[in-house]
């Protein structure tokens, strides 16, 4: 059996001591060594002063095109193949590789005023006995900083101590894990005694021996020594870089891991260049075209070589001018004059056009109006230039959750009380001071209330059950509160807990404050406090957290709230109230809003003193104590009487439903990347519409069974030579398409890590990854990847949840290997930069969570909806408009050129021009150049509604339909035929026959060809083009009148008589074009050259063969697509995906509230500023260190509740 990776615990941290840091060294490669510890700077940027050029031409001479330029151009050094000079094919390349490295150099300029912005962020560190201001690259690993409220963490660091009671320090990991709600920290107990001042924090000489740096940031293990005891440290001690703190005025911590070596930057990736799939493809079609060129050339030049022998021997009076050359050199010599002459079929012009077209076609997106967001005045934005024709070929999207498909902003919207409903649709929750219905109190905001009937039953106070109601919101939770005088401010564990106290305060029940044993609310005015006598703490599996508290008249009540089915099946009584009740869920569960039931039942001073004693003692058990306790909480939480249901709406961006639907229509596959919990995500998918209640959830335990079969049936037939098992036959009742998969972070890693991280569990499949060799468990892991992704692309819709940044770019990274496929990732955190820069395309949101993620894209937008014209409207019509660029450029080339091979042929196979050294020069740049182009900056098959309205449109890009290596096939065939008749039609009325001016010589000859070549290539292109406007006719008529102007000056008499040698065509074009018969050579050429096109037009027309829009838009009359109702997720008593409340929850803060570690206790005269925590009495009494009871944390998963005495 393999072994488990295990992560050596060598990286050493001794506080305050950066010379030992200095000092260490690593081996990196062979006898080469460098600092172990790295500095706290950071560089994403690609390129140096020193390292631009040979980088940037490196990578820029990866393009086949370039290299066969730098060839070519080589050639021409020689005098004797020459043709034209050297520099004027340099200059163009040059121009060429100097407008992409400028485009590269820009972006990485911006990358590196990022880094220094960045690098230069003020923070205090210590520095002999006192904090001193520094910058962030200052920092070097063993130093000790000071952090200030709202401050963000500059590398990774062991909490030390902090000015909230017990040390508690609150942040916000939004830059890390997308999730905004707060989550707390705490420091050792020692160091929270120990270190209260600057010189007890100048003396601390710790030790922290932790694993090496690594990219996992759900988990941390470590140990500190000092004073000759060590300290357990997990992942609650340590703060991460890139965390805000919240809520906590100061902090101080022990740098562990700084810069590059800090958690979120093992996670941010590198920059990698990105191709798009007809980069790739060109590349290939270079090398096939310079094969067949080599060998065109070959045979001419081989034919030559027969060719002069045949000549020398048949006239042998010349033999004096061939007595210094064999006809094998004359062979040799011709074939590298054909190399040149021919060389012209890539045409340098090609790429210099396509990069313009690149860049304005980037310009229309960043014009669009319709994705312009008013709002924020924040315009969408293409960062990158050469990428948008792979806009309309994606085929996965990977968005993150939390402000890309969500605001993250929860807003209760109905409720059910009693069984009556509240809430209006049409209401705007605003209410107006003289309507009577709203009371003015310090510290109370703005009233939001969800339905004015409901605030009138509230403010009339005559419903016992009502009461009851608003009473549990604004007592059941967990909210920390600030008065700052003015106004109060919640402080939640979760934005769904803050929605449910924000509404009971706008019914008139605010809650005011707390202690460790009492919460104080205002009803209706009048003031009431509640002595807490216990809080029974939510985890994930109990899914409800509930309060025992004494009202001021002495009566205890439990008041709880949970999600519905651990509500429902605990009730005292199932009535007609409860019916009603079950009903609303149902019905707030079709307009995917998040629920919650609430209930309470009085107990009795008897039940409760008993069942606080059994509790105390269950607290102190050291064995089975969490299985105690949740038979106590049970045993509680029984009998319980309904109040009613919540129904709170994660609001989704705008459009979003709307989008992934269209998207989805596309045949876009939306997969779900986010940090967040299942449930959470859950509900999201299937709020956005991304999951539907006809589809089949296969979770953790489903994907593994059919990886089981899928493997056991594999390694079964992988000896006996039959075809392997698929995966859609390992379940056949479910159809494919229906599907749905949501995992975790954690069961990825068994795929992504290729068999290095193993879990011994029962019918996991690749537990046996090791059993034969590195090199097989190597390829059997491939195929367990593999078969996952096949799985998981079969599906609608996947959903992986708890993710970290790089398991998100391994995600996006394995479809792209095993599928080919072009992926696009979305998101708008730091936490999402390492699965953009992964992704083909990478989009960043323009949104809360600051602009990491728009600096590392290739596009930036305001909203998630824009996608749907980004990808439907531009994205496709930038791959129609690449696609037909190139198969005219293509075409018009081998149409205009490959005349010199026939031309070869009846000019002794010698290298010489059939045009004139003019028209070669101006034919790719002048002559063709601006229909092509303006086929690539205004082409649309559609309009922009009709290609929102038929998303199945979309399907085209997908499957490289518009230009492969059959288009190029075709277009290589139809250049041939166009060039082959332009040029035998004139040479066979050139053959016998003269005009009347007689017009026969081989410079009419040339005009006529090329004249013919020339308007069968602008009337094809003419043919082709869909979209006309004035510019489009404008460019095929400057083509015409550049072609006659540029004659005109390059063929003149006086142009001749200056430079003989340069214009050797004089007067050719006006005494071949003056002769009707030539124009009559030419209309025949031209009509020759268009009627094939216009038969295959016209047999399509007759045969009814309909187009690809054809075809879509009568499917979409004969079969509509069902429009996508929300209905009810689950059948009542299954899985439970309705119910909200901590979903986005944190375990843990009702234990820090009943022990008083969250609570300040008031200011002693001795507490300076200087101090970590006040020294005065402490609410909870110190206890030995490691003691589950009275820990300040508990253990985790064991549920924390506190009874007083």
């Amino acid at each position: 059996m393999g072994k488990k990776k295990i992560w050596a615990f060598t990286w050493e941290v001794r506080a305050n001591d950066r010379s030992y840091h200095r000092r260490v060294k690593k081996k990196f490669a062979f006898c080469l060594s460098r600092r172990k510890y790295s500095g706290n700077a950071i560089r994403t940027a690609k390129y140096n002063l020193l390292t631009f050029l040979p980088l940037n031409l490196y990578e820029q001479f990866h393009r086949m095109a370039n290299v066969y330029f730098v060839f070519v151009i080589l050639l021409q050094t020689f005098p004797e193949i020459s043709t034209l000079p050297w520099y004027t094919l340099l200059f163009p390349l040059s121009c060429l590789l100097i407008i992409r490295g400028l485009r590269d150099l820009i972006d990485d300029i911006g990358r590196h005023r990022s880094d220094r912005s960045i690098n230069s962020r003020p923070c205090e560190i210590l520095a002999g006995r006192r904090f001193r201001w520094q910058r962030w690259r200052d920092i070097c690993v063993g130093d000790i900083v000071r952090l200030r409220k709202d401050s963000v963490v500059p590398a990774d660091l062991l909490l030390l101590c902090s000015s909230e009671p017990s040390s508690l320090c609150y942040v916000e990991t939004a830059d890390i894990d997308g999730e905004t709600n707060l989550k707390f920290r705490q420091a050792l107990l020692v160091t929270h005694q120990e270190l209260g001042s600057e010189e007890s924090m100048a003396a601390f000489d710790g030790r922290v021996r932790c694993e090496e740096p690594n990219s996992r940031l759900h988990t941390f293990t470590g140990t500190l020594r000092w004073r000759g005891r060590a300290h357990a440290l997990d992942l609650e001690r340590i703060l991460l870089r890139g965390c805000r703190v919240r809520n906590t005025a100061l902090c101080y911590g022990l740098v562990l891991y700084a810069g590059l070596d800090s958690k979120i930057m093992r996670n941010s990736g590198k920059i990698k260049r990105k191709k798009t799939k007809l980069d790739h493809l060109m590349d290939r079609l270079v090398v096939v075209i310079f094969l067949v060129l080599l060998v065109t050339c070959l045979g001419l030049a081989v034919a030559s070589g027969f060719w002069a022998r045949t000549f020398q021997e048949k006239h042998g009076y010349l033999a004096a001018l061939y007595q210094h050359t064999s006809p094998a050199q004359q062979a040799f010599l011709n074939f590298w004059g054909f190399t040149i002459l021919l060389s012209i079929i890539i045409p340098m012009s090609m790429y210099i056009t396509l990069e313009f077209i690149y860049l304005v076609n980037s310009c229309f997106i960043n014009w669009d109006l319709e994705m312009y967001y008013g709002a924020k005045d924040i315009p969408a934005e293409a960062r990158s230039t050469s990428l948008s024709d792979q806009l309309g070929q994606i085929e996965f999207i990977f968005s993150d959750k939390t402000g890309t498909l969500t605001q993250n902003i929860m807003s209760f919207k109905k409720c059910c009380i009693n069984g009556t409903i509240y809430g209006n649709p049409g209401w705007d929750g605003s209410i107006s001071k003289g309507s009577g219905l709203s009371w003015e109190h310090p510290g109370e905001q703005k009233l939001d209330v969800c339905d004015v009937t409901l605030l009138e039953a509230a403010q009339r106070d005559k419903d016992p059950v009502l009461r009851e109601f608003l009473r549990l919101l604004a007592l059941c939770h967990t909210v920390m509160v600030e008065d700052r005088g003015d106004q109060l401010v919640y402080q939640a564990a979760s934005p769904d807990e803050e929605a449910l106290v924000l509404a009971a305060r706008s019914l008139g029940y605010v809650f005011l404050a707390r202690t460790q044993d009492s919460i104080t609310i205002r009803e209706l005015g009048r003031t009431r406090t509640y002595e807490v006598l216990a809080m029974l703490d939510f985890n994930s599996d109990r899914k409800r957290m509930s309060v025992l508290v004494r009202d001021p008249q002495g009566t205890i009540r439990l008041y709880t709230k949970g999600a519905d089915s651990v509500i429902l099946e605990r009730l005292q009584r199932r009535g007609h109230n409860e019916s009603l009740t079950e009903r609303a869920l149902d019905r707030f569960a079709e307009e995917t809003l998040r629920t919650l039931c609430v209930a309470s039942r009085e107990v009795s001073e008897a039940e409760f003193c008993d069942w606080s004693r059994r509790h105390r003692e269950a607290a102190v058990l050291l064995q089975d104590r969490a299985q105690e306790l949740d038979r106590l909480y049970e045993e509680m939480e029984q009998n319980l009487q309904l109040l009613g249901a919540t129904a709170i709406e994660d609001k989704l961006q705008d459009g979003v439903p709307e989008t992934i639907q269209l998207l989805k229509l596309g045949n876009i596959k939306v997969w779900v990347l986010t940090g967040d919990k299942q449930e959470t995500a859950m509900n999201i998918g299937y709020a956005c519409r991304l999951l539907t209640d006809d589809m089949e959830i296969l979770e953790e335990k489903e994907v593994s069974e059919i990886l089981q079969a899928y493997w056991e049936s594999n390694n079964n037939l992988s000896g006996s030579g039959d075809a392997p098992c698929s995966l859609s036959q390992q379940r056949p009742e479910a159809p494919c398409h229906k599907r749905a998969i949501i995992i975790s972070g954690d069961f990825l890693d068994q795929i992504l890590q290729r068999g290095e991280v193993l879990k011994e569990r029962k019918g996991w499949p690749w537990r046996w990854l090791c059993c034969d060799g590195a090199e097989a468990s190597q390829d059997q892991a491939g195929l367990v990847e593999k078969a996952f992704v096949d799985l998981a692309s079969s599906c609608q819709a996947v959903i992986c949840c708890r993710v970290t940044p790089k398991q998100k770019a391994l995600v996006v990274q394995l479809v792209k290997k095993h599928k080919k496929a072009v992926t696009l990732a979305i998101g708008d955190g730091a936490n999402d930069v390492n699965m953009i820069k992964t992704a083909d395309i990478g989009v960043g949101i323009s949104g809360l969570e600051g602009l990491q993620a728009v600096q590392c894209s290739d596009y930036a937008l305001a909203q998630f909806s824009f996608l749907q014209r980004l990808l439907l409207v531009h994205g496709r019509w930038n791959y129609l408009r690449i696609c037909k660029f190139l198969r005219c450029f293509f075409y018009k080339t081998f149409a205009g050129l490959l005349t010199q091979v026939w031309f070869a042929f009846h000019s002794g196979f010698t290298a010489q021009p059939l045009y004139d050294g003019w028209f070669l020069a101006l034919y790719n740049i002048f002559y063709t150049a601006y229909p092509v182009l303006s086929v690539g900056l205004l082409e649309q098959d559609v309009s922009d509604k009709k290609s929102l309205e038929f998303p199945e449109l979309y399907m085209v890009g997908q499957q490289d339909e518009l230009f492969n290596y059959r288009v190029f096939g075709v277009t290589l065939l139809h250049g041939v035929g166009t060039s082959l008749i332009s040029f035998y039609i004139t040479f066979w009325a050139f053959e016998d026959h003269v005009g009347t001016r007689a017009v026969g010589d081989y410079e009419s000859f040339s005009v006529t060809v090329a004249l013919s070549a020339l308007l069968s290539v602008l009337v094809e292109i003419v043919l082709d083009t869909q979209y006309w406007t004035v510019l489009s006719f404008l460019m095929v008529t400057a083509s015409l009148l550049l072609f006659c102007l540029f004659s005109f000056l390059t063929q003149s008499v006086d142009a001749f008589r200056i430079a003989p040698a340069i214009f050797r065509f004089p007067d050719a074009s006006w005494n071949a074009l003056t002769d009707p018969y030539v124009l009559l050579v030419v209309l025949l050429s031209l009509v020759a050259n268009t009627l094939p096109s216009l038969t295959a037009h016209a047999f399509r027309a007759t045969l009814g063969t309909a187009s690809t829009q054809q075809k879509i838009h009568l499917k979409a009359k004969r079969d509509p697509e069902p429009s996508v109702e929300l209905r009810s997720h689950v059948p009542r008593g299954s899985f439970q995906r309705r119910s909200s409340y901590a979903f986005s929850h944190q375990e843990g803060y009702a234990g820090l509230i009943t022990r008083g570690d969250s609570l300040r206790a008031r200011a002693t005269p001795g507490t300076g500023p200087g101090a970590c925590a006040p020294r005065g009495p402490r609410l909870c009494p110190p206890c030995p260190e490691g003691t589950p009871a009275v820990s300040p944390l508990h253990p985790k998963g064991t549920p924390s509740v506190s009874p007083l005495p």
